[in-house]
């Protein structure tokens, strides 16, 4: 453990100068229906990274889960003028890469083209048609929703992926984000043609938007393409402010029989939202817990100590409310009980005691140690651009993200994990044989 250590300490003096290297400067503007755009101007590559961001992911759901990640596909299946295939065609005719993402906060629509007016003028054009004239076609609902469900009904064949759903469930409840991105097949097969177009024109409008642009422009240039781009998307209105979610009022366990050679564990509870000032202590805190790797003090204690684990880790997820703490874990099913308690009393003795002064030194030097690598791409940049845009987060964010991890402080670690993270309130779940999860007591 000392090696380890010392090894993990010297990475983050060797990294810690680049660390201070200049951070890109996020220049920020509303256009003028309200779509707000932040930019960063580079010179490196000759291409252009922008994502178009809408507050419309799983959350937004409602009672059809699977709906908004639906409607995020068919924006490119279709227009008045084209079908899927030209539209694809026309992107890779002038080289360009288009892609959606969801999540349970957002909808993405990213594009990526040379910066070259012959390819990205006619690009940007392309895009204004898909962004005005989507029409949802029929027959491309029938594909998309196929696709859907084989992806959903293979989710069911998964053990990791049946965690996943049933810890949604059980930590968030009747709170939107127990939606899934993928939805769930009951709520995909409901989604009617209708239901898209109307989730289409409620949120994706231009004042619910955020236009995130990143390359080798000049403002002029970007504050152009941010307009034209706005003004494809009617004005509208933001999507209301999601309900807070509740604290769980005492520890759950949920058992999912799977016949797997291991059981599956996920622990976990409702934390706090990525503005709120305790993220960066207990974002630290939890990279000594199970955040770093094989070095973290999960893996030590369940791999290198007893051998429980192969891999154990934990995780800080972030959302518009409030985002929750994750632990898993997959353990052998002839060990779980043991196993489990070995992951409770971590948890309460890294409460009562917080991170180790050597540890946490090491990990500080290790997080703004890698930092820069984690802003290497102007996709890696685009990324924390929109990260900082939907969280309202301040602009020198990123200048500011190292000095104010060096800043904390082994009491401020501890005090935000016992504020945050209650052992005694959280949500385990189990996925394995019947015989085996059957047995183990929730305490």
């Amino acid at each position: 453990m000392k090696g380890r250590l010392i090894i993990l300490t010297l990475c983050g003096l060797l990294a810690l100068p680049a660390a201070r290297a200049a951070m890109p400067e996020i220049q920020h503007w509303t256009t003028a229906n309200g779509t707000r755009v932040y930019f960063v101007a580079t010179s490196v590559l000759p291409i252009v990274d922008l994502s178009l961001v809408f507050d419309a992911g799983a959350a937004r759901d409602g009672n059809k889960p699977g709906l908004a990640t639906l409607t995020s596909r068919l924006l490119t299946d279709g227009t008045t003028e084209f079908d899927a295939g030209a539209i694809a065609r026309r992107f890779e005719r002038y080289g360009a890469r288009v892609a959606t993402n969801n999540s349970r906060d957002t909808a993405r629509l990213t594009v990526r083209s040379l910066s070259a007016s012959e390819n990205l003028r006619p690009t940007l054009e392309h895009l204004i048609k898909v962004l005005n004239h989507p029409t949802f076609p029929a027959a491309a609902l029938e594909r998309r929703r196929a696709q859907a469900l084989i992806g959903l009904r293979q989710a069911q064949q998964s053990p990791s992926r049946v965690a996943e759903r049933a810890f949604a469930e059980a930590l968030f409840g009747d709170h939107p984000y127990a939606n899934l991105p993928h939805g769930s097949i009951s709520g995909v097969q409901a989604i009617t043609r209708d239901d898209v177009l109307a989730f289409h024109d409620r949120y994706y409008v231009a004042a619910n938007a955020i236009i995130a642009i990143v390359g080798d422009l000049q403002r002029p240039q970007a504050e152009s393409i941010a307009t034209r781009l706005a003004q494809a998307l009617k004005r509208g209105s933001a999507a209301p402010a999601l309900p807070p979610v509740p604290d769980l009022k005492k520890a759950k366990i949920v058992r999912r029989p799977f016949d797997s050679s291991q059981t599956h564990i996920l622990i976990g509870e409702p934390t706090i939202s990525r503005n709120n000032p305790d993220y960066i202590p207990l974002y630290v805190a939890n990279h000594v817990l199970g955040g770093s790797g094989m070095v973290s003090v999960l893996a030590d204690e369940m791999r290198a100590q007893r051998g429980l684990s192969y891999s154990t880790s934990s995780t800080l997820i972030t959302a518009a409310q409030r985002g929750w703490f994750e632990l898993a874990s997959s353990v052998r099913n002839d060990r779980l009980g043991e196993s489990l308690r070995v992951l409770r009393n971590i948890l309460q003795h890294y409460a009562a005691a917080g991170p180790g002064r050597q540890r946490l030194a090491a990990a500080k030097r290790n997080i703004t140690g890698s930092f820069p690598l984690r802003l290497d791409s102007n996709q890696d940049i685009l990324a924390h651009m929109v990260m900082i845009g939907f969280y309202r987060l301040p602009l020198d964010y990123l200048q500011a993200f190292p000095k104010r991890v060096e800043a904390v402080s082994q009491p401020q670690t501890q005090q935000a994990f016992q504020a945050h993270v209650d052992s005694s309130h959280t949500v385990t779940v189990l996925v394995g044989p019947k015989a085996v999860i059957g047995d183990v007591s929730a305490d």
